[in-house]
């Protein structure tokens, strides 16, 4: 077994493959740069050696500064997690001729399925079904536009190096292929250093599904049976569970056997992922088509160990140091259920603008990397499972991936595996940048998701005019005004007690006027809690200044986020922000006569909505714009994003130019 390996990743997966090297008994190596200098993966590992500059082309992607920082720590081997150089044959190679082990497939299995385009003439070659598409280079976007015809619309253009989202457009039309396939390709380039795209028919209501394999050097190959990763948006995975609540056993035992033909044929070992295509307008799931695979650890494979009990780390490491697997297909085996929600520096009530800066507050549910009283952290505590890679006080850059973390949970069923998630998510604390745990705490809420009808179109279908919070029941906002009546009680005896108005307990009654979701209650306190003069059940323990509490409130349990405004509260629990208006009965009339303040016009200004670089710029001054017109692209998160015109106008000032760094909310261009 290796004493020492090197770690040629960051943030969370890191500190993942430092947690089971620990427990394994192997000294671990971090490689960091400027940016990640204070990083907790940094903190947890052995060693740490500085190997550049922030942006990863200058530092995470380079194999000579790797290599070099092997060499001088002594490190054995290297795990590259996922990302940066982790299908990238060639840095495989020098790792080999330096002498230091890669814990991951063998070379030739990383060319020949980590390149789409190779990987699916393999495929079809070995009877493997592929969907129907361009397999070649593609000159142009002329070309495109005459293949994407020939196949027949809507189609995918995808970058052949890609994953993780990015280099991935969806076309309906020949003005989508017009508009993407250029953006593909500086994608593909900027990314991953290849700019060929190939382009494929879209599969209408389709799922995704992908099978987890394992292999050792010594010719045993195993499925660790299947994940669902269908909820996507803008085709990077956003929530995935396992199984799938699709999968049937006869599918998982045909798709299984499929994938293992597959990497048998490519002398696969170590851990992969195939990742399937199922036809969701087929019953029978009998219609799957093979997309790619992943040689190497996938983001969400914390689910695949909740089920099975098996540490894909450990096994990867074993494996690399040629041993054989302790287990057969048999023994693999599905115990109760897990789901994995990531949580994204993205604000999805400003259509998941990317989000970068400081983590002012960061306190998740459980802390990151706890292990239950057995010292197993497959499940976490309880159930609940944190793997990050941030701390309070330190920023997500806009460097790299914008996830923050990931929230796994596991149940003995699918439903209890989603109520754990949504009261994790209600205590999970982050200010400082937009995040999305609003979003997929409506989405573990939602009635579809809990049915298992998912497609990777349920984002789009569900909320096609954006996300304004999860739906809230008339019960709920009544449960909600009777807490927040509670606490403003508890602040008003507060407020007059360091006023000296007040010695001993409070004299009731206290009465509010509650505004929440467009309703009004009347909240009063005496012996009891009474909402419009009935008597609710109520549970809580407040003291002023609290920011997160506990509440039960006839026989439901919240976990509610509270932050004073100028006229009540802001008060945030499963997945919805509500601005509450609280007042004392006796002046609320008085709000009739207020003023409404008229939020000012911005649609004379093309505004960028998030940090980042201004990759293109399309017009110039006096230039006359069409409503939908594209005027700009923004990069941030190594994401492209087009701005559009609002509505037809003239541009009267440019005020910036392509290359420039933008902050959020910098006017580009004023229009007329």
């Amino acid at each position: 077994m290796f004493k020492k390996i090197l770690i040629a990743n960051r943030g969370e997966i890191a500190c993942r493959v430092i947690k089971t090297a620990r427990r394994m008994g192997i000294q671990t190596v971090a490689v960091y740069s400027d940016a990640d200098a204070r990083a907790p993966f940094v903190q947890m590992a052995d060693e740490a050696v500085h190997i550049g500059p922030s942006p990863a082309a200058q530092s995470y992607l380079i194999a000579d500064k790797i290599i070099a920082a092997c060499k001088q720590t002594g490190a054995e081997a290297v795990h590259p997690g996922y990302g940066f150089l982790s299908e990238r044959t060639s840095f495989a190679e020098e790792l080999a001729k330096n002498g230091i082990a890669f814990i991951g497939p063998p070379v030739n299995a990383i060319a020949a399925m980590g390149d789409k385009i190779e990987s699916k003439k393999l495929a079809k070659e070995a009877g493997v079904n592929v969907v129907p598409g361009f397999v070649g280079e593609i000159e142009d976007t002329e070309h495109a536009v005459r293949i994407s015809a020939e196949i027949g619309y809507p189609v995918m253009m995808k970058a052949s190096a890609g994953g993780g989202g990015k280099g991935m457009r969806l076309a309906y039309d020949e003005k989508d292929v017009r508009e993407g396939f250029e953006a593909v390709k500086r994608e593909g380039l900027n990314s991953f250093g290849d700019d060929r795209v190939f382009i494929e028919k879209f599969i209408l209501n389709p799922r995704h599904i992908e099978i987890q394999i394992l292999g050792d050097q010594h010719g045993n190959i195993l499925y660790l049976n299947e994940r669902e990763c269908s909820i996507q948006r803008r085709h990077q995975k956003v929530v995935e569970e396992a199984p799938s609540p699709f999968v049937t056993p006869k599918m998982r035992k045909a798709m299984g056997e499929q994938c293992v033909a597959l990497s048998r044929a490519v002398g696969y070992y170590s851990a992969g992922t195939v990742e399937l295509i199922v036809s969701g307008a087929d019953p029978s799931g009998e219609s799957f088509y093979f997309l790619e695979m992943n040689t190497r650890l996938q983001v969400e494979h914390p689910v695949t160990e909740c089920i099975t009990g098996i540490d894909l780390v450990e096994q990867m490491i074993r494996v690399a140091a040629g041993e054989k697997l302790a287990f057969t297909q048999d023994d693999v085996k599905i115990e109760g259920w897990a789901i994995e929600n990531r949580v994204y520096a993205e604000d999805p009530y400003r259509g998941f603008l990317p989000s970068t800066g400081r983590l002012v507050r960061y306190q998740p549910p459980v802390d990151g990397w706890t292990e239950d009283e057995a010292g197993n952290g497959r499940r976490g505590v309880d159930g609940v499972r944190v793997d990050d890679g941030v701390y309070e006080g330190g920023e997500v850059s806009m460097f790299y991936d914008p996830m923050i973390a990931k929230l796994i949970t596991w149940g003995e069923t699918r439903d209890e595996a989603a109520d754990k998630q949504i009261a994790a998510l209600d205590a999970f604390e982050i200010e400082g940048l937009g995040h999305n745990i609003d979003f997929v705490s409506a989405i573990m809420q939602h009635p579809r998701f809990r049915s298992g009808e998912l497609t990777t179109g349920f984002i789009a279908e569900e909320y096609p005019d954006g996300f304004t919070g999860a739906a809230t029941s008339d019960e709920t906002l009544r449960h909600l005004a009777a807490i927040a009546g509670f606490v403003a009680t508890a602040r008003a005896d507060r407020a007059r007690q360091i006023d000296g108005q007040l010695d001993g307990e409070l004299e009731p009654p206290y009465d509010w006027s509650v505004t929440i979701g467009g309703q009004t209650f009347a909240v009063e306190l005496e012996a009891d809690v009474l909402v419009d003069g009935e008597p609710i059940e109520i549970g809580i323990s407040y003291t002023p200044g609290d920011r997160l509490i506990e509440a039960h409130v006839e026989g439901e349990t919240y976990g509610v986020k509270l932050e004073p405004t100028r006229t009540g509260l802001k008060m945030t629990t499963r997945g919805a922000i509500h601005q509450v208006r609280i007042l004392p009965a006796r002046i609320a009339h008085l709000t009739q006569h207020m003023i409404e303040k008229v939020p000012p016009d911005l649609s004379k200004f093309l505004i960028c909505p998030m940090p980042g670089l201004l990759v293109a710029l399309h017009v110039g001054e006096g230039d006359k714009v069409e409503a939908g017109q594209p005027l700009a692209v923004v990069e941030a998160m190594k994401m492209e994003n087009i701005l559009r015109a609002e509505k037809s106008a003239t541009v009267k000032k440019v005020n910036a130019k392509a290359g420039d760094s933008l902050a959020v909310d910098a006017v580009i261009l004023e229009l007329e």
